[in-house]
């Protein structure tokens, strides 16, 4: 295959990320620039599902900036994605026909199963020592989750709540009461009850990708929790009694204390509770031992793909 750069906008639920790659002519690929900025596109979407006008300025916004950013860079091609927020929205058309005029990209639409897809090409690719796993990615409106063994995923499946519309639907935001993370967790563990696979990969480790959840692998860092002097968070393990030692300690504070928590963007302090619910609820479904960080996902698993056409054509 040929060299080329590329750029990819993924428009989540509750941030735009966008990174441009150099991909290699022997399969490999290098990042040549990455930013994320928070859109909370999904917010105040509720049981409407109308993404709201205050929320797709801010992200037409964020959208044109990027567009700025890319230039310098004269890609070959700018691959856009958008996942939950987008795929519920009944404003759908109308939003992704504003995007089309605004900044010049079509966004494709990832459906649950093409996310969970992604997340395990992703995954596969970037810690290829984990033969078997249960993947969770958490998002701002939806999560997936990928079992696999022997690096053969058994389901790719999205859920839709995520750490935004948990957040609100259950009043997660500022201190929290015990009645409504219960409220919260019944919603979970029920959904997860409805997945065979779940008592078929008793005590399989969990990788977890996310915002929500690379923020839990900060604030384990600021504890010295992790290995000394290790310059990623990628491949980082945390014992499932950490995890809930964590979300012990901030399902005690009011949002104002969360926002100086080590560790934690002061931005995700009103969606850090409902962030965790999804990874708590799983590692004790499981029975999982432990917890993997992967900084790999969507993205990866996108360009893993793009890599594969290209050397097809080739």
């Amino acid at each position: 295959m040929r060299e080329k750069t590329i750029a990819i906008i993924d428009l989540g639920s509750n941030s735009a990320r966008l990174v441009v790659e150099k991909l290699k002519s022997d399969g490999s690929y290098r990042e040549l620039y990455r930013v994320k900025e928070d859109t909370r596109l999904s917010k105040g979407m509720g049981d409407s599902l109308l993404l709201q006008e205050e929320q797709i300025e801010k992200t037409l916004a964020v959208l044109k900036d990027y567009m700025g950013r890319i230039r310098p860079y004269s890609v070959d091609a700018i691959y856009g994605i958008t996942t939950a927020a987008v795929r519920t929205a009944k404003n759908q058309a109308d939003f992704l026909k504003r995007v089309q005029e605004t900044v010049g990209v079509k966004l494709r639409v990832l459906t649950g199963e093409e996310e969970a897809h992604y997340d395990f090409l992703g995954v596969l690719s970037s810690l290829p020592s984990v033969q078997s796993a249960v993947i969770l990615d958490t998002g701002g409106a939806s999560v997936e989750l990928i079992p696999y063994k022997n690096k053969q995923a058994e389901a790719e499946v999205s859920l839709p709540f995520g750490a935004v519309n948990l957040s609100e639907k259950y009043g997660l935001a500022d201190k929290v009461q015990k009645k409504d993370i219960e409220g919260a967790c019944q919603q979970i563990t029920e959904a997860y009850e409805q997945l065979p696979f779940i008592a078929n990969n008793q005590e399989q480790p969990v990788i977890l990708l996310g915002g929500a959840n690379r923020s839990l692998a900060k604030m384990a860092e600021k504890k010295g929790w992790t290995k000394q002097g290790q310059k990623t968070l990628h491949g980082l393990f945390l014992s499932s009694s950490r995890v809930e030692q964590i979300f012990s300690e901030i399902a005690q504070m009011d949002r104002q204390e969360r926002e100086h928590l080590a560790g934690l963007e002061k931005n995700r302090a009103d969606i850090i509770i409902s962030g965790l619910l999804p990874v708590l609820n799983l590692v004790r479904a499981l029975q999982s031992p432990r917890v993997i960080f992967s900084e790999s996902g969507v993205r990866e698993g996108l360009i893993f793909e793009l890599i594969q056409e290209e050397f097809k054509r080739s």
